[in-house]
């Protein structure tokens, strides 16, 4: 059995409509599990860190490493015991 995770709805038919195509290739059988997202949950992934975080992230990443408060990779794993 194959895994894919897409997003989709619920036309007002109740048919499941996915947003992007699955392209196995063949007619098939599938299994269905549905989660429904609640009205003040994100429709996005929860894993997706939105793009303005990022973009902060970045800067504060650049003014830290221009003022000399990042450590140098080559000297990251000084002092760790990895086995």
């Amino acid at each position: 059995m194959q895994a894919f995770e897409v997003m989709g709805t619920v036309d007002e038919k109740g048919q499941l409509v996915l947003d992007q195509s699955l392209e196995i290739g063949q007619k098939s059988r599938v299994k269905v599990i549905v989660l429904v997202t609640q009205e003040d949950e994100s429709e996005s992934d929860p894993d997706d860190t939105p793009v303005e975080e990022i973009k902060a992230s970045l800067r504060r990443a650049l003014k830290e490493m221009k003022s000399g408060q990042r450590i140098p990779l080559e000297k990251m794993w000084e002092g760790i015991d990895a086995e």
